[in-house]
């Protein structure tokens, strides 16, 4: 198959989209694929001149991709300029299928997948719907405790209107401040006091405008892959210091991941038993990840979904498809079958 992978982007997860980008192309070009990296915001490529070359070095591009770093903010600044790089969206046009290595803003939030749908350009992962829903972390909240997967108690706030005081919606300290649309955990605060839920608030809408705060729930953390609506199995988090940040979820070293996750056979399927259902509530098709906490008395919470979750090998996806017997490159390939299932059954 013709595939370009589209990475990069100008959200605050650039980098990690590179790396996962670089990790897929690679897989895929080791199952014979003809598979390129593109930087979906600046189109760079590297030098190739033609689209799908017969040689082709997947590090070089990623390096030259990297050298557009410093320009990324003022070009997202420019009032002229759209998103899609040159030549990016006339590359997926001729490709079989995009598959999408993007994390964050403009690229998992339903802006990209929707103007594919309108261009006719397949691409893996969840269409326009389930991304931008996931997305939103008050409104999957809300999606979720309707329809009975439990969620920490939360409220939203809009920037200009921002709550004092959280126990006037029930809330005591230690609280979590989080950014509504972030992801890879950056924009989250854990705060104990007022004092330190009022310099959370700040900082967060200096990101963005519109703010979740929820109660702290203290316990094990977890998180559940779902291919094709059947869940994977659990695989547990347990960062060495802190709470499972950025910081933790990229320093290797720094969290221990145990996968299968230590669980009695009933947690374990009540788990699964909620990914699945948020994955269908969310409206998320393919595949995605779905995030808890556990209490000590057995209480899980679900925290939110990730509709394009990382696709390095260490990533926390792959680590639990291994469990079933894929490895890194199977997977790529088993995620771009189930997305092209959805086009087919579309035509049938």
């Amino acid at each position: 198959m013709k595939i370009v992978v589209l990475a990069g982007g100008n959200s605050t997860e650039r980098e990690i989209s590179i790396v996962s980008g670089t990790g897929v192309c690679r897989a895929l070009r080791s199952k014979g694929h003809d598979a390129v990296l593109i930087d979906v915001f600046t189109g760079e490529r590297g030098n190739s001149s033609e689209l799908f070359p017969a040689e082709y070095d997947v590090d070089a591009v990623a390096d030259a991709i990297r050298t557009h770093d410093g320009e990324i903010e003022e070009l997202t600044r420019d009032p002229e300029r759209g998103f899609f790089g040159e030549g990016v969206l006339e590359a997926a046009k001729e490709a079989d299928i995009a598959f999408l290595a993007l994390h964050g803003a403009n690229g998992e939030d339903g802006r990209i997948q929707a103007a594919f749908d309108l261009l006719k350009i397949r691409y893996t992962g969840s269409g326009y719907l389930g991304s931008a829903i996931s997305m939103h972390k008050g409104l999957t909240k809300r999606i979720l405790h309707d329809g009975g997967v439990p969620t920490s108690p939360w409220y939203t706030m809009q920037k200009g209107q921002a709550i004092a005081d959280p126990s006037a919606y029930g809330l005591e300290f230690p609280l979590v401040v989080k950014v509504n649309r972030g992801g890879s955990s950056v924009g989250v605060y854990i705060v104990r006091d007022q004092a330190e839920y009022s310099e959370a608030v700040e900082k967060a809408f200096e990101l963005e405008n519109q703010v979740v705060v929820e109660r702290y729930i203290y316990g094990r953390e977890f998180s559940v892959g779902v291919i094709g609506g059947k869940a994977l199995p659990i695989i547990e988090i347990a960062p060495k210091e802190g709470f499972y940040d950025y910081k933790n979820k990229y320093t290797a070293g720094s969290t221990v991941e145990t996968c299968p996750a230590v669980l009695s056979e009933a947690l374990t399927a009540k788990m699964q038993r909620y990914a699945e259902a948020g994955f269908r509530l969310l409206r998320i098709d393919g595949y995605g990840r779905l995030d808890f906490l556990m209490e000590a008395d057995g209480s899980m919470y679900c925290l939110e979904a990730n509709t394009l979750p990382g696709m390095t090998p260490t990533s926390l996806l792959p680590q639990e498809a291994a469990q079933t017997g894929m490895d890194f490159a199977d997977l790529c390939e088993e995620l771009i079958r189930i997305s092209m299932r959805r086009y087919s059954e579309e035509t049938a």
